[in-house]
């Protein structure tokens, strides 16, 4: 199958309808390679964010339970977060493990970067794997966050993301990736 023929749609012009903390959303008018043009194609901005894969000493991964509120319900996940304007994505994956958690740990291990929703999105997410996890904090929530921390073994976190129990794309992604990485899946 040959890409040559595949060309990127030409942005007429662009702008912005939603521009908060939580969103950053902008309609394109586009062109596509066909010469149809594309009125509000919409495109949601972020700087991204980081999944950690925290390990603790004796190989249990943690876990967070949360309400996320585009979804509605409580869910589990492994410790996540956007990042800040001018933070790099290992800097903030050790600050969403940290304030999430209370969890420190070895320096963040790169594993790879994910496109989230190529689609309609800008996102990328970036997972790193943390090793030699132990409590030394309290964690610091955000406004938005009230957050259960669970420890789980190994095993167990494969089997969550394998069953539905781990549910987020991304998550189950990261989760699987990462024991991919550390040679448990």
């Amino acid at each position: 199958m040959s890409e040559q023929r595949l060309r990127p749609w030409r942005i007429l012009s662009s702008d912005y309808r939603i521009q908060t903390k939580f969103l950053r959303l902008r309609a394109d008018r586009v062109e596509l390679p066909s010469g149809v043009v594309v009125e509000d194609y919409f495109v949601r901005e972020s700087r991204g964010f980081c999944v950690v894969f925290a390990l603790t000493p004796d190989e249990n991964v943690l876990l967070v339970r949360q309400y996320k509120h585009g979804i509605g319900e409580i869910v589990t996940e492994i410790p996540a977060g956007m990042i800040d304007a001018d933070e790099t994505p290992e800097t903030c994956a050790l600050r969403e493990l940290a304030e999430e958690t209370g969890f420190t740990g070895s320096a963040p291990e790169f594993v790879r970067t994910f496109l989230a929703d190529p689609t309609n999105a800008t996102v990328r997410f970036h997972l790193f794997i943390v090793r030699d996890a132990v409590r030394t904090c309290e964690p610091v929530f955000d406004v938005t966050e009230d957050i259960e921390v669970d420890l789980a073994p190994i095993g167990e976190v494969r089997a969550m993301a394998l069953d539905g129990r781990i549910a987020g794309g991304s998550q189950v992604a990261a989760v699987l990736v990462a024991l991919a990485h550390i040679g448990r899946l």
